[in-house]
């Protein structure tokens, strides 16, 4: 094939934080494929989102174009957005690994979309053609089986997508990376490399989950109480270590915390978990076992308010109560942001009596991602023309490009990138355009999918700072003055019994500004009058308090 096209690749996600809406989109003339959809969890500051998922809109107005969806692994912040956005952009064929689309099945029955859904299991040696794309996975080690990088040969080039990677020498239930396929691909003339950086400024090498097992056994061997393990629940290959101690060591296990069940349920049916017979029981079943016998695995290692163990910390849990001497072991880094929701929840669960164990205390979390070592192995294994840094926050990529320089890689062909931006890819050269397509923040609320925006957010973040205002005015629609005392409704802002003196002072300010515009004989504006109240109401109360509510005038005419 010739290349008569350049081939584009443009980010919908994924370069503006870790863990973020990871969404990759190559074209190449009429052939669009598109690597991973998945959300992101709202920060501190997006009240009242439940997450946020990829702009598309791009996709949608070639939805004709794409040939393909192929999914890296299971994890949420890869698979998330495919009940929302599968429908908008035409319902395309999704390319997986069995676990993972084990994963995406669950995922798209909780919004009863399994049925149109076109999930195409694959092996890890399957190699597929989706139009201009010819694809062949590697297996990368991560935290959840059947994980994958892509390498993805196109008119202009060969072009590798690492996914989430690391190489771990001894993993636990899967082989290692496949480092052959990457010389391989290496040998071949590698265009352009799409790497995962997140921890590329980490110096060293990943701790190997193996390591992780031994401190898990080490535990279990040590104590003589109850152990409540709590992890995330994609951490496949954590929850195995788990099941395998606790069976070493004679433990029942009750898994809690709805996530937790589903992806235990979702590895066990796809052979991905091994636990032996008769080790799991029900909740209402341990009472039956001496604590020295049992294991609680849930979810909540990042102190989220509705997860398992927080609602264990308040004793909110409907089947499981802190016990005195509990030994708690949060195996789990702790997501920035998640620092004081975490330090409450522990604080909660030592107040109960229990005892609790992190991974500043013992070695007994590490993460899925490279670490800058293992990088730089990475990039002497697959010798790219070309490097982009992905799946990473802003200071880790330009980590990346310091490493990628020093491993000889001229510093205009290393690729830092936006959301939103479109690179092109020629035979003879890599450049980024000043296009720019849609990749503003989607907000799902609830049943609402991109309903609000920053408008509706900063509503909410006046109203949850500084409270609300309602204002009901009465005005005689003759001559304009008001017909009675204006009512106020306050939520947030002052107690209404405690503060009547002040409020007289707000009712009297309403009633100066409504007989102003009376007096000048104007003409009804209701809208004007309505912002000017807002105006010089909100001066007037910032003066008095230093605080700015959300003032709502509400007009009514007699």
């Amino acid at each position: 094939m010739t290349g008569k096209h350049n081939l584009r690749i443009i980010p919908l996600g994924g370069l503006e934080g870790v863990g973020e809406r990871n969404c990759m989109v190559l074209e190449y003339g009429n052939d669009i494929i598109v690597i991973d959809m998945g959300f992101a969890f709202p920060d501190e500051s997006m009240l009242g989102v439940d997450y946020y998922i990829p702009d598309v809109r791009y996709l949608e107005e070639r939805k004709k174009k794409i040939r393909g969806i192929l999914i890296s692994h299971g994890h949420l912040d890869h698979i998330g957005a495919l009940p929302y956005l599968l429908p908008k952009i035409g319902d395309p064929p999704i390319y997986t690994l069995p676990l993972s689309a084990k994963l995406i099945e669950r995922r798209l029955s909780e919004f009863d979309m399994l049925g149109r859904a076109k999930i195409n299991k694959l092996k890890l040696n399957d190699e597929i053609t989706l139009g201009a794309f010819h694809i062949r996975m590697f297996r990368v080690n991560h935290n959840i089986p059947d994980n994958v990088g892509f390498a993805i040969k196109t008119p202009v080039g060969l072009i590798i997508h690492s996914g989430d990677w690391k190489f771990d020498p001894t993993p636990v239930g899967e082989p290692p990376a496949e480092i052959d396929k990457l010389a391989l691909y290496g040998k071949e003339g590698v265009k352009l490399l799409m790497s995962d950086s997140t921890n590329v400024n980490i110096p060293g090498y990943s701790i190997s989950e193996k390591a992780i097992g031994e401190m898990i056994d080490r535990i279990f061997r040590e104590t003589h109480s109850r152990i409540i393990f709590a992890s995330f629940a994609s951490l496949v290959t954590r929850v195995q270590e788990m099941f395998t101690v606790a069976a070493k060591y004679n433990r029942k296990v009750v898994v809690t915390g709805r996530s937790m069940i589903q992806t235990v349920e979702a590895a066990m049916e796809g052979g991905y978990l091994k636990i032996d017979k008769g080790i799991l029981i029900k909740p209402e079943q341990a009472k039956s076992f001496p604590d020295n016998q049992v294991v609680i695995l849930t979810t909540g290692g990042q102190g989220e308010e509705f997860s398992a163990l927080a609602r264990m910390s308040r004793g909110e849990h409907r089947q499981i109560d802190i016990k005195a001497n509990d030994l708690v072991v949060i195996s789990a880094s702790v997501i920035p942001g998640n620092e004081n929701s975490v330090q409450t929840m522990m604080s909660n669960l030592t107040r109960l009596n229990a005892r609790v164990i992190y991974q500043k205390i013992l070695d007994i979390h590490t993460g899925g991602h490279a670490k800058e070592e293992e990088h730089k192995w990475m990039l002497s294994l697959t010798k790219p023309e070309y490097i982009m840094p992905i799946h990473a926050e802003h200071f880790m990529m330009v980590h990346m490009r310091d490493v990628a320089r020093d491993m000889g890689i001229a510093e205009d062909k290393i690729m830092l990138m936006e959301n939103g931006q479109v690179m092109e890819v020629s035979e003879n050269e890599v450049k980024v355009t000043r296009e720019r397509v849609p990749a503003e923040l989607v907000f799902v609320d609830g049943l609402g999918v991109g309903d609000i925006g920053e408008v509706v957010l900063r509503d909410r973040q006046m109203m949850a700072e500084d409270g609300m205002l309602v204002l009901i005015i009465t005005i005689d629609k003759k001559g304009g003055k008001l017909a009675a005392a204006p009512d106020i409704i306050s939520r947030g802002f002052v107690h209404m019994k405690t503060s009547e003196d002040f409020l007289r002072e707000i009712k009297h300010e309403v009633r100066k500004i409504v007989e102003s515009k009376a007096a000048k004989n104007l003409e009804p504006n209701w809208a004007w009058l309505r912002n000017e109240i807002r105006d010089q109401l909100g001066e007037f109360i910032f003066t008095r308090t230093e605080r700015r509510p959300m003032i709502l005038p509400v007009i009514i005419e007699v």
